[in-house]
């Protein structure tokens, strides 16, 4: 093997290998909350330093594949620790919002987040979340799990069959975003090149954003995974700059439908903090793995989670696995 070849293989299969390590650190936590049975026998400490493991490395994967914290807290904690629901749903928007504070900045610097792209997108997500914050509390928990369940599992279908364009080509803006000046230039940190974007289709993306704000009130899963789709497939938006400016609009949509939570009581420190904490550490170096690391990679490992959470979140809805 030529050498040159041999430097740039052997760094890029350690950081796969060190993201499947992270992928198995995720899941330790996870599955030794599930199979403990005496609660009470466990030291007081326990669930608070298992929900910060678990939420950081939450972090680190969740920032570079642009589907926001809660999209992997609230089905993994919901479906493995033994909390309820409400109080899951509760922390999960606090989780999804401060990964998306911790790693905004860096991405802001980097050009790839745009204010101008996010902020007409989470306007009106922000008030349909409010809308949809208090429909999921209004609902039996066994009817949210369950359809809890049926969307996570809708969501690895949606990430397996869509294709994600890396440069999508966007002919022409359409007239609203050319209005509004959704535009603008990233550095590629892959290839080095300056890459110009702008998007069309804006009047149909802000209809579904108006949906995806429900489902992020609801479920309390932060609908990142809804954002990047929107706004790369349809939008035109490129993946990294639809992956980051996810995290832009995450933070003003969750804000909006945490304080339903936090005004019902449906927010508990003992679960918020560890897992806020936790996040946004993980978040930092998950903006930093976004410059650098292949999609695919992160997004075998979201897949694989997501799958297994979704799985569990249905069958205890259902009152099969609990």
């Amino acid at each position: 093997m030529h050498p040159s070849s041999r430097n740039t293989t052997t760094p890029s299969l350690k950081r796969t290998g060190l993201l499947f390590v992270a992928l198995l650190a995720l899941a330790v936590p996870a599955l030794a909350a599930d199979s403990v049975v005496p609660v009470s026998s466990l030291p007081w400490w326990f669930w608070p330093l298992a929900l910060f493991i678990t939420c950081f490395f939450i972090g680190i994967v969740a920032v570079p594949a642009g589907i926001g914290g809660g999209t992997l807290f609230v089905p993994i904690i919901g479906g493995f620790f033994p909390f309820h629901l409400d109080f899951v749903r509760g922390a999960g928007l606090l989780v999804a919002l401060a990964s998306a504070l911790a790693a905004g900045p860096m991405l802001l610097r980097g050009g790839l987040s745009s204010l101008r792209l996010a902020l007409p997108l989470a306007l009106l997500a922000s008030m349909s979340s409010i809308a949809g914050a208090l429909l999921g509390l209004a609902l039996p928990a066994s009817v949210i799990q369950t359809a809890l369940g049926m969307i996570v599992l809708g969501i690895v279908t949606l990430m397996l069959f869509s294709k994600k364009s890396e440069f999508p080509h966007v002919a022409q803006p359409d007239k609203l975003s050319s209005a509004l000046g959704i535009h603008g230039v990233f550095i590629d940190g892959a290839s080095g090149q300056a890459i110009n974007w702008q998007v069309h289709r804006t009047p149909l993306g802000l209809l579904i954003f108006l949906a995806i704000g429900v489902m992020a009130g609801m479920f309390g899963i932060g609908a990142g995974w809804a954002n990047v789709p929107a706004l790369n497939l349809l939008m035109g938006a490129p993946l990294k700059v639809s992956a980051g400016t996810s995290g832009l609009v995450l933070s003003l949509v969750d804000s909006s439908a945490a304080w339903v939570y936090l005004n019902r009581g449906a927010v508990l420190p003992m679960i918020a903090v560890p897992s806020v904490v936790g996040m946004m550490l993980g978040a930092r170096i998950g903006a930093r793995l976004l410059h650098v690391l292949k999609g695919s990679v992160i997004r075998k490992m979201v897949i694989t989670l997501l799958l297994f959470a979704g799985i569990r979140a249905l069958l205890k809805g259902l009152g099969i696995w609990v």
